[in-house]
């Protein structure tokens, strides 16, 4: 009787190996494709919407989706049919968004400012008794300003102040711009609207989204400051440069304000958050 053969093993070769490397890479890719864009879409929608969305065929997206729901990482409402994010996506992102630190983010942006416009700049949030700068960057040759980390800046006088001042609507922060109006002499008064001092300083930071000063907080030197926003849209720090008048064009569409707004623009993104959505 002849003696079965054994099937003979598969020789894998440097040929078949990265080929296969490369179909679980662009597996893992189109996986994570389908998750992105059910967040860019707000999180939660249907199956065609979710395809035209990537650019795939329904029925591709629809296997992945599949996969997805069996982790966890994507749900299914039985009504609607709609898919939206699961319960371990939500976990990701609250894990994200806890290390998501404003100040720890803004450190590059400092460097890179200081480095290539050889300006001081800083980061501040809105503390108990205001604005407070929370990390100071200064070039080779700074600029002698009496402020440093932990230095309060007011609201109406100081560019970082009044971004949180047009970009915040807490009570507290307007409660402390009246303080600041109510203490301030002739000489700042004028420096602002006579009929509506608070409320025009806020339409103009509502309007550039930024803001500018020019010997108002302290004589002889001008700032521009950028806000940074969280994954909600709120104002959760802000980016300031600034500089002795003479040599500093505070503009917003300047060379040094345009720095500031993109460094401010990219940490928001870090941070989470979407224009568009």
């Amino acid at each position: 009787m002849p003696r079965s053969r054994s099937p003979e093993p598969v020789i894998e070769t440097t040929a078949t190996r990265p080929r296969e490397r490369r179909q679980r890479v662009q597996s893992a890719v189109t996986g994570m494709a389908v998750l992105k864009g059910l967040a860019r879409l707000g999180g939660r929608a249907s199956l065609t919407a979710l395809a035209a969305h990537i650019d795939e065929s329904p029925a591709k997206v629809h296997r992945y989706l599949v996969s997805l729901v069996e982790e966890d990482l994507v749900a299914q409402e039985p009504g609607t049919q709609q898919y939206h994010l699961g319960f371990e996506a939500l976990q990701i992102g609250m894990a994200a968004m806890r290390q998501a630190d404003p100040i720890r983010l803004a450190e590059a942006s400092l460097v890179r400012l200081r480095e290539t416009l050889e300006v001081t700049c800083f980061v501040a949030v809105m503390g108990n008794k205001g604005p407070t700068i929370m990390r100071f960057e200064e070039p080779g040759l700074p600029v002698t300003v009496n402020v440093r980390a932990g230095s309060v800046m007011p609201l109406l006088w100081s560019a970082t102040g009044r971004v949180f001042l047009g970009l915040l609507d807490e009570k507290q922060v307007q409660a402390q711009a009246r303080e600041e109006l109510a203490a301030a002499g002739p000489a700042r008064l004028a420096q602002l609207d006579a009929r509506d001092p608070i409320g025009a300083l806020r339409r103009a930071v509502q309007a550039d989204d930024c803001a500018w000063v020019r010997d108002t907080n302290l004589t002889g030197i001008s700032a521009v400051a950028a806000p940074v926003r969280d994954y909600t849209g709120r104002v959760c720090a802000v980016l300031t440069a600034l500089g002795a008048t003479g040599g500093f064009d505070p503009a917003i569409d300047g060379p040094i304000g345009s720095a500031v707004r993109h460094e401010a623009r990219a940490v928001s993104a870090a941070l989470g958050f979407n224009p568009a959505a």
